[in-house]
């Protein structure tokens, strides 16, 4: 799913069984988060899939992304359902690790 008209950004989603993985390509940002807050409720809301969020093609993140990722990672873990961020892309990952939220992100892999 697309989830900017100007292809900026897209959220694109793969239901495997009881796993929803949502791949991120391009900038996430102020600009963009509206929509993808709205592609995320229903994936967070579902606790019966895991949910993994894929940012092996995503460029950019701003604070407001970080900040959805962190709002995601609360909600999912106020119902105990699994919450993954993979794929974490080396420009990204330092972000992380500046901001000292690489802790609460279970990466299954790491391309750098």
């Amino acid at each position: 799913m697309n989830t900017n008209k100007n292809d900026k950004f897209k959220a694109e989603t793969e239901v495997n069984n009881s796993t929803c993985t949502v791949y991120l390509s391009g900038e996430l940002d102020l600009s963009v988060a509206p929509d993808f807050r709205s592609t995320m409720e229903p994936l967070v809301a579902n606790t019966n899939q895991s949910l993994i969020v894929n940012l092996k093609d995503l460029k950019y993140i701003d604070s407001t992304g970080i900040g959805i990722l962190l709002s995601i990672l609360k909600a999912r873990h106020a119902k105990d359902a699994s919450f993954m961020v993979e794929e974490v892309p080396g420009n990204i990952q330092k972000l992380f690790d500046m901001t000292g939220i690489t802790k609460f992100f279970v990466p299954q892999e790491n391309s750098q």
